[in-house]
């Protein structure tokens, strides 16, 4: 479903029902902003809280991030009623959250496709239970699907642990295969992939060190539950100014008439391939395309 490049480093879920979070949330310098229906919002505030997101779409300027809506799953007594007012606000993605396998994706697609729905309105999955994971292979598949609509996996990492029972220690060590699982179907998909939350927003120290874990193992952004946590991510998440300096050189000994058709070159005598300038080139656009947004 991804069509084009948009930087998505820090993704910062903001309560429906929190009127003054809401105020505040197409002003701030993160990639994008969930509007939160489902975990945030309390069973007898449902309704108040889609009021509210219809207010805050209303009001919505040009620009600012890129807006998503989390929705209770189509299975519970809300998800059909989140569905139908998220549509009505025609944000930029629909989250599902507790995605167990396509099905999930492909009956919120046709429901949206009843709806007319804009074909560019997006659906992200939440991976965050056992036949979640489970399926993750077949879920990936339909980001090769331009009508199943899919452009990106969450990995919930709080209910992961809820339902499995493992430890979430420090370092993650007993959740990092599972997040790998995630970041290799993504990219099987065409997908983008974001790191879970990091819950203790007070400790920027320890949400740094998750940052750079998730940038480690291949995620694209980190979603987050506070303002503070945007610029850790957002640096992270960036590519540093080696990074950038490597990909330019490899781009421009590329361009060398003498190289022109090598599939291999030398570089202060590392080998270079072509498929490290496929990677350096895609380093260079995702790195315009942050400056631009």
């Amino acid at each position: 479903m991804q069509i084009g490049y948009r930087p998505r480093r820090s993704v910062l879920y903001v309560p429906a029902s929190n009127e003054k979070a809401l105020a505040k949330a197409a002003s701030l310098a993160c990639d994008a902003v969930v509007v939160d229906l489902e975990d945030a919002v309390a069973p007898d505030a449902k309704g108040a809280a889609r009021a509210r997101l219809a207010d805050f779409f209303a009001s919505r300027g040009s620009g600012g991030p890129e807006l998503v809506v989390r929705i209770n799953a189509l299975s519970s007594e809300w998800g059909v009623e989140d569905l139908e007012a998220a549509c009505a606000c025609r944000p930029d993605a629909i989250l599902l959250p507790k995605v167990d396998g396509p099905r999930d994706l492909l009956d919120a697609n046709d429901r949206l496709d009843a709806m007319d729905a804009p074909p560019d309105l997006s659906l992200w999955a939440m991976v965050e239970t056992p036949r979640g994971m489970l399926n993750l292979g077949a879920i990936a598949e339909l980001g090769r699907d331009r009508g199943a609509r899919l452009a990106c996996l969450v990995a919930g990492t709080n209910d992961l642990v809820k339902e499995t029972g493992v430890r979430a220690t420090p370092d993650r060590g007993f959740l990092m295969p599972w997040l790998m699982q995630i970041v290799l179907a993504a990219r099987a998909g065409g997908l983008d992939a974001l790191d879970g939350v990091s819950n203790d927003f007070r400790d920027l120290e320890a949400f740094a060190r998750e940052c750079d874990q998730g940038r480690a193992m291949g995620f694209d952004g980190k979603t987050l539950i506070h303002p503070a946590q945007i610029a850790s991510a957002e640096g992270a998440f960036s590519p540093s100014e080696a990074e950038l300096s490597d990909a330019q050189r490899i781009a421009e000994a590329f361009d060398q008439p003498e190289n022109a058709g090598k599939g291999v070159i030398q570089i202060d005598g590392r080998m270079v391939e072509r498929l490290h300038l496929e990677q350096a080139r895609r380093l260079l656009a995702k790195a315009a395309t942050q400056r631009g947004s």
